[in-house]
């Protein structure tokens, strides 16, 4: 009788640990992984149960033993793009990985123009229902999750695109990913990490804003608001903490509305999370980001001044801003509909600057030198390989000031692809201002049908009362 008992403990004893074999949501049947790569594989077990990881592309083994706290990663080599296949993570169970595609993986995030999906009405999405279904486009949607220290796992799933799982998904993520997809022929991965209404500090660990004392005083300007966290590090520790040991080649990013409020530090944010992502993920990825469009804020040029922000940080290394000026509905509408353009215009920076595609025209015209001429100033742009234009009779956006920072509008006129600007009233005139405002809307473009970058020439302060 005594072995009889003895016998089903031990099957009792064995159950429990075989319960225990586990893989983050992130690794899972229908996921993408990152080709020719090593990518992580990891998970959860009894310490010393012995993991086997048997991959379908080469058939190749890998072993490794479970540590003392119960977790285990190693490293597995991926092929060219392809699929599907499937993975055996074998230890005291075994759990079977299948449908898994070996292609090109992107993170999409931000704040609510990332979000925005078929349900906040994204233009196009609806159009794309009937025709969406790709087995070669995936999405992982990470939910809204905040939390006080750096998580291990999401709640989340592998989708295949279709007309049900499109329609909660980032349309500029679609957007981006479908391009992809479509100009290199290689399984997309999409993972969506993004919550409408929140600030780049609360994207970024704690510990990055704690130990710059400029960001942590920006960071105490923030107020609390009722649709979503402002408190440093929560949504990096709830939504980007869990995927960064999952290989990736890069990241989109569309965020800066929630940075009105300390917008004059906003470059150096940014920067400093983009560099905290890549530390985190051990790895100099892209991101390209989006320009905010122009909209009423509540303030005099505190949109302006993240726009400004925004362009000095796309200096940093392997990134890439888009431009939208020419794609919003109404400034009063701080969602700009047509995310079309902006995830295509996105896949442009990435298909020429990471997958080396020839003859993409993907930067928008910049601003790059003045010179007073008697009483104008002549303007001279990069990124106009075959000239600028403008799609109206009258020029818009430019103002034009002396030395005693007065401002008017600008007479403008285009000679040999540079701008010509005056004012009859400025008989000296000094510094040039486009599209520089929360809702001026300048219409210069480069002949490939991108807008100019709003851009002052001058350095001076800049007004941020409220609007009357």
């Amino acid at each position: 009788m005594r072995s009889f008992y003895l016998f089903f403990l031990l099957l009792f004893v064995q159950s429990i640990s075989y319960s225990q074999l586990r893989l983050p949501a992130v690794i899972a049947s229908g996921m993408v992984l990152q080709q020719n790569d090593s990518v992580n594989l990891w998970g959860w077990a009894n310490p010393g149960e012995k993991i086997t990881i048997t991959e379908t592309w080469d058939n190749q083994k890998a072993e490794i033993t479970v540590s003392g706290n119960g977790r285990w990663k190693l490293k597995i080599k991926t092929p060219i793009a392809g699929g599907p296949y499937s993975i055996s993570v074998k230890g005291w169970q075994q759990i079977q990985l299948t449908d898994i595609m070996i292609g090109e993986v992107w993170v999409c995030s931000g704040q609510s123009n990332m979000e925005w999906n078929y349900y906040n009405g994204a233009k196009h999405i609806k159009e794309e229902l009937t025709t969406c279904y790709n087995k070669n486009i995936r999405f992982f949607h990470i939910p809204r999750t905040s939390a006080q220290y750096p998580q291990d796992d999401v709640r989340a799933e592998w989708k295949i695109c279709d007309s049900n799982s499109l329609k909660a998904f980032s349309a500029v993520g679609y957007f981006f990913g479908k391009k992809l997809n479509t100009d290199l022929n290689v399984p997309i991965g999409l993972i969506n990490a993004s919550w409408g209404g929140t600030p780049a500090e609360t994207w970024t660990p704690e510990e990055t804003i704690r130990s710059n004392s400029t960001l942590t005083a920006a960071a105490n300007i923030l107020t609390e608001v009722p649709w979503g966290p402002v408190k440093t590090g929560l949504l990096y520790n709830g939504m980007i903490a869990p995927i960064t040991s999952f290989q990736i080649a890069g990241a989109i990013w569309y965020q800066g509305e929630g940075n009105t409020q300390n917008n004059k530090t906003y470059s150096q944010l940014l920067t400093a999370m983009i560099d905290a992502w890549r530390k985190s993920w051990h790895k100099e990825f892209p991101f390209y980001f989006v320009q905010i469009a122009p909209f009423n804020y509540g303030k005099e040029n505190e949109g302006a001044i993240v726009q400004e922000q925004q362009t000095n940080a796309s200096a940093f290394p392997k990134t890439g801003m888009v431009v939208i000026t020419d794609l919003i509905d109404s400034v009063t509408n701080i969602h700009p509909s047509d995310k079309t353009q902006v995830g295509a215009r996105l896949a442009n920076w990435a298909l020429a600057e990471t997958y080396a595609i020839k003859n993409l025209v993907y930067k928008n015209p910049c601003y790059k030198s003045m010179e007073v001429k008697k009483n104008t100033i002549v303007l001279s742009f990069d990124n106009i390989p075959n000239g600028i234009i403008t799609k109206e009779k009258t020029i818009r956006g430019f103002y034009i000031s002396g030395d005693k920072e007065q401002w008017l509008p600008a007479e403008t006129k285009i000679v040999n692809n540079q701008v010509v600007v005056w004012n009859k009233n400025i008989s000296a005139p000094a510094q040039v201002r486009y599209g520089f405002g929360n809702t001026v809307i300048g219409n210069i473009f480069s002949k490939e049908g991108l807008p100019v970058c709003p851009f002052r020439t001058d350095t001076w302060p800049v007004d941020q009362n409220p609007v009357k």
